[in-house]
């Protein structure tokens, strides 16, 4: 399939994709559920991070979170006692458990303390990261790893719940996150609430789904399922289009998962 003719089919997929209705069975439902910009971002974070394995189960238990959280998630990270983090204790998501919660707990309070969004947690390196060419560099998301895990005694076995391109992860859930919360094209789906990164600088989410579907359209020629596919698949979107190229995500995810093409 020529550039043309993949671009019209990919278009026409993220169109049938990037709708209201999407949102239902998806992981980013737990967000909406929110109004206040806080709470979208930790309701966004949790749900991402929880994002592997059955999407059904994804949901129940980052909606199971909320609700131990009161369903006011800011409120509750900034001024939570010892008695509200009892209810966290029997917690547990495939191998995330109580230990790493309350680590996030611990973070999420301490970032929030000195700053106004979970935005300025990704902006340190964000200058290695050009508009085009480089997308959201891993200096900015290696960064981010290493503020996440700054504070005093952080569970070792924590550090597996945050990915780092360092460590060659394709960074999927937080590229995910990503595109939740910079992507805003008014089709009800992505907030759009982060204005300091720009959408051209995002990097594809990619999984064994995905990544199948990509190589069928040769948008994939690397082996591996690591960082570097993340960035040539996103360097091949972006010759589709410079200004968005992760709205793709949509359409690769909706062809791999839902359709199993």
């Amino acid at each position: 399939m020529d550039k043309r003719r993949l671009k019209e089919f990919l278009d026409r997929k993220v169109e049938e994709y990037n709708r209201p209705l999407f949102i239902l069975n998806d992981p980013i439902s737990i967000p909406h559920q929110f109004s206040k910009k806080q709470d979208i971002e930790i309701a966004a974070f949790f749900a991402a991070i929880f994002s592997w394995g059955n999407r059904t189960t994804i949901i129940q238990k980052a909606r199971e979170l909320m609700q131990r959280m009161d369903n006011t998630p800011y409120q509750f990270c900034l001024n939570h006692d010892a008695e509200d983090l009892k209810r966290l204790t029997t917690f547990r998501h495939r191998t995330f458990n109580s230990t790493d919660l309350l680590y996030f707990i611990q973070f999420l309070q301490y970032h929030y303390r000195k700053h106004q969004s979970l935005e300025n947690a990704f902006l340190q390196k964000i200058s290695l990261a050009p508009s085009f060419g480089g997308g959201l560099a891993g200096a900015a998301l290696d960064s981010f790893y290493n503020y996440f895990f700054s504070l005093e005694d952080s569970p070792p076995r924590t550090h597996k719940h945050i990915a780092s391109p360092r460590k060659k992860s394709t960074c999927k859930r937080l590229n995910m996150f990503l595109r939740w919360m910079v992507r805003n094209d008014n089709k009800g789906v992505d907030f759009g609430i982060w204005k300091k990164i720009s959408p051209s600088q995002l990097i594809c989410p990619i999984d064994l789904h995905v990544v199948r579907v990509a190589k069928k359209f040769g948008l994939v020629t690397r082996k591996q399922t690591d960082w570097l596919a993340a960035l040539e698949l996103t360097d091949h979107l972006r010759k589709l289009d410079k200004d968005d190229p992760v709205k793709y995500d949509f359409a690769l995810f909706g062809l791999g998962v839902i359709e199993h093409y």
